[in-house]
């Protein structure tokens, strides 16, 4: 059984319906956050990249038109839900990007990609420096590594906001490991390219990125995504429906002071992490 058995499990369940469902909702919501990668991968015409945790295709379609028709883009998830909306809005827009059913951390990866680029897609390994090591291997000689993950919790609003305004009504919490997989195992820059060069890459470089996420148009439907995607879901997702009314109703209240003219935007706080083989 692979290493990463209960993040297949858990992406192939209702959560990987979740956000295969909300797949319009999320590019636009990670819209600032997907550019800022996409410059910093700064896929180049005719190059071959590989998108791990590719999700639901955004960031492979964006690949595949920078890359061109010389070029070649492969997007890589364990989440089939998410992968059948990615081939479909790839034939949709008549792209060349393909996607595959891999887990990255032990898929037979060949040397055939110039870029290796992920979207918070790399921070769910049991396993991260074997992970990286095999991720490493999909890589030519002088390839490179772009992702962009999250810095800590209390750093990303988006998250802290709702799940401190919902704490006392939460079931009680275990102590949280910050290394455990999950979405802010590599808050921890020092740790992170420790992990990568201890798996092989060199000219590891993690530099920080201030942003927002465009989480919905009103405070009432940012509370609704926050129940549904996220931190806060995870926790409350077995309190009773009263319960679940009454946070619902403080996390509204408490994203209001995040409202602009463009809709509830609280700050998003990540690495832009580069390497090479």
């Amino acid at each position: 059984m692979s290493g990463n058995a209960d993040q297949i499990e858990y992406w192939n369940g209702p959560a990987g319906q979740r956000w295969a469902e909300a797949r319009d909702t999320m590019d636009a919501n990670m819209a600032s956050i997907a550019k800022a990668l996409l410059d910093f991968v700064a896929a180049k015409p005719g190059e071959h990249v590989l998108d791990i945790g590719c999700g639901s295709g955004g960031t492979t379609l964006a690949y595949a038109k920078a890359v061109g028709v010389g070029g070649q883009v492969i997007g890589a998830d364990i989440s089939r839900p998410m992968l059948a909306v990615a081939r479909e809005r790839g034939a949709a827009n008549g792209s060349k990007a393909e996607f595959i059913e891999a887990d990255a951390s032990t898929f037979a990866f060949k040397p055939e990609f110039d870029v290796v680029a992920s979207r918070f897609g790399v921070m769910f390994f049991a396993d991260p420096t074997a992970a990286f090591a095999n991720i490493r291997k999909a890589l030519k000689p002088g390839g490179r590594l772009a992702f962009v993950c999250w810095r800590s919790m209390p750093e990303n609003l988006w998250a802290a906001a709702p799940f401190a305004a919902a704490r006392d009504l939460l079931p009680e919490q275990p102590p949280a490991d910050p290394h455990a997989p999950g979405p802010f195992a590599f808050a921890d820059s020092a740790r992170t390219v420790g992990i990568l060069e201890g798996a092989g890459f060199k000219d590891v470089t993690a530099t920080k990125l201030d942003t927002v996420m465009h989480i919905a148009r009103t405070a009432p439907e940012a509370a609704q995504f926050s129940l549904r995607i996220g931190p806060l879901s995870r926790a409350a997702s077995v309190v009773e429906p009263d319960v679940r009314a009454k946070i619902e109703a403080r996390v509204a209240e408490a994203m209001k002071k995040f409202e602009t003219p463009d809709g509830v935007s609280p700050p998003a706080a990540c690495w832009l992490v580069g390497a090479r083989v």
